[in-house]
């Protein structure tokens, strides 16, 4: 189709739902107007030859703090580390404060991030007693990606450990659920298990049976409900062959940490900031989450980018923090993942844009097709680099893959046509807004 576009993106490898090849992309209007062999003018051309041209990736699980702990995040810091990592979209927490639970909460969120924010952004509703009955409005308020729910106490004071009070969730929610899944009463039982000053204990005290009992109770309601719900930070072989069983009402996610990461060494060598809820395990788990992911048992692959202070994970265990950054590392990290062999580029796409899009009932994003958003994640899959704690610009000022060395870059950061990220500078100014979800349309959003 010949016509004037504000953009286009020549001769890059395009990654989609239907292969790859060597296609232009242009854009108009911050929208794909065209894919292919794709003629006329253009108000800018970027070159792409040799790049690997992906839909936007879309990190689903983030925690950038604001407001409340500004002192290790903001929503402008960490969206600057998400374009920069090639990141166009996150889906940011509720255990921030105060937490984001309420109408008040949420506008609040979105009027902080709107052009502040780098790229685009959905909140988290948290689940609380107090709003479970509210749940099936808040959750199609505009900007409002879903409901989370703790059932085990992580960082913050959201928590809905008992199945009476799920059921209430479950029985409120319309749309898709997450879940953070550790049984509650079981890591009580099991805090004399930690010990002081070895962070190599936590996942003896967050122990496998901690996960899948949770899990266990989560599908039952769910079936006995009738309600989706996506499992997050998937941890354990148990789990993955429990959920396997369970696809029509559960969805999963996997991390980039957990997929990374392994116990004993990544205590050995980080001490607490390998410290993860739930817990990064030994290898045997790491390997199944893989499996999970090669068998499409997996959804999505988030970062959850956990930010704390150095000071904060330097406590003595267990006073220590649980959590690390991770959304500016989420693309290398994954692409090392692809050149390695252990998934292929589309496996990559679909779980960091179509998988989120597909879960969430996102709007005009994650795939590279016309009259979607133009939101792309430029990728040079032949570059080498070495992540450093320099290179990340999150406020805690550190990252667990310092040092190590990745092939595959991200290059470029397009949100909706506007060229915001190439080659790791920022090239515009923030501009970020929220997204828009199926679901909540008819709300306004």
């Amino acid at each position: 189709m010949a016509g004037a576009y504000d953009l286009i993106l020549k001769g890059g490898t395009v990654a989609n739902q239907d292969g790859e090849g060597v296609r232009d992309v242009a854009i108009r209007n911050g929208r794909i107007a065209a894919v292919g062999d794709v003629g006329g003018s253009a108000g800018e051309t970027v070159d792409c030859r040799g790049l690997h041209v992906l839909p936007g990736v879309i990190d689903s699980h983030v925690h950038f703090r604001e407001p409340g702990h500004t002192h290790k995040e903001d929503l402008e810091t960490g969206s600057r580390g998400a374009v920069l990592g090639g990141v166009t979209a996150v889906f940011e927490m509720p255990n921030t404060d105060p937490t984001t639970t309420d109408p008040a909460a949420l506008a609040d969120k979105i009027k902080r991030a709107q052009h502040r924010m780098h790229c685009d952004f959905g909140f988290y509703i948290g689940a609380t007693r107090e709003n479970t009955p509210q749940l099936g409005e808040l959750e199609r308020l505009p900007g409002a990606c879903g409901v989370k729910v703790f059932m085990g106490s992580s960082t913050g004071s959201l928590l809905i450990e008992d199945d009476e009070g799920v059921r209430n969730v479950l029985k409120s929610a319309r749309r898709r659920v997450s879940f953070h899944s550790e049984d509650e009463y079981r890591l009580q039982e099991r805090m004399h298990l930690r010990v002081e000053g070895d962070p190599r204990s936590h996942p003896v005290w967050r122990d496998e049976e901690c996960a899948l009992r949770c899990t266990q109770r989560l599908i039952r309601l769910a079936h006995e409900t009738g309600t989706r719900v996506h499992v997050l930070h998937i941890t354990t072989r148990e789990e993955i062959d429990f959920l396997a069983d369970h696809k029509d009402v559960a969805s999963a996610e996997a991390t980039s940490a957990h997929l990374t990461l392994a116990a004993p060494d990544c205590y050995e060598r980080l001490g607490a900031r390998a410290q993860l809820n739930p817990p990064v395990r030994d290898a045997s788990h790491r390997d199944a989450i893989w499996r999970g992911v090669a068998s499409g048992l997996i959804d999505t692959v988030g970062s959850d980018h956990s930010p704390h202070t150095l000071e904060e994970k330097s406590h003595t265990y267990p006073k220590t923090h649980s959590g690390m950054t991770g959304v500016q590392t989420l693309v290398p990290v994954m692409l090392d993942h692809v050149n390695a062999g252990r998934l292929t580029l589309q496996r990559f796409v679909d779980l960091t844009s179509a998988g989120p899009a597909r879960l969430y009932g996102i709007a005009s994003k994650g795939r590279i097709a016309a009259g979607y958003d133009a939101d792309l994640t430029v990728v040079d899959m032949k570059r080498r680099e070495t992540i450093t704690a320099k290179w990340v610009v999150s406020r805690s000022g550190w990252t667990p893959f310092d040092g190590v060395a990745v092939t595959g870059w991200p290059v470029g950061t397009f949100v909706r046509g506007r060229r915001v990220m190439w080659q790791g500078e920022l090239v515009t100014p923030a501009q970020g807004e929220p997204v828009r979800f199926v679901e909540t349309l008819q709300a306004g959003a």
